[in-house]
């Protein structure tokens, strides 16, 4: 198969809600009800700031477009003969050994707060878990 004819079988809608599901994942795992207080204290922010929506759309469809274009990676990382069980693990591999990796270099140089980066990483590690089972079950 090449680079045309995969583009074209991907299944798009799998793409949709795979992207969706890194907003409804951020929108809990950086609540209170998870670790929105430590990321509050950690990055420094008040609940004033948060409640300053005068950004949300921009920072939501940003959010959203970059959501889709990973989800949209992984497909084409996937392929169309791919399963749940699979897309998890890749989808483990990538955030593990590629984005996390990435970014702890960054916390590491910058002398960041190695806290911060855990709250990230988890994200990074159950999006992607999320994504890959989502992207490998619906072909």
């Amino acid at each position: 198969m090449n680079i045309i004819e995969a583009i074209i079988n991907i299944n798009y809608w799998s793409i949709l809600v795979a992207g969706l599901s890194t907003l409804f994942l951020g929108n809990l795992w950086y609540s209170p009800i998870l670790f929105g207080r430590k990321w509050m204290e950690l990055t420094g922010f008040t609940p004033e700031e948060i409640r300053d929506t005068s950004n949300i759309p921009v920072i939501l469809s940003s959010s959203f477009i970059t959501s889709i274009l990973s989800a949209f990676a992984l497909a084409m990382f996937l392929g169309p003969e791919s399963n749940a069980l699979f897309g998890m693990f890749a989808g483990f591999m990538i955030a593990v050994f590629w984005i996390t990796t990435s970014k702890l270099n960054n916390v590491l140089f910058e002398k960041q707060k190695t806290g911060l980066f855990l709250i990230h990483a988890g994200y990074d590690i159950v999006s992607y878990l999320i994504m890959g089972a989502i992207i490998g079950a619906w072909h």
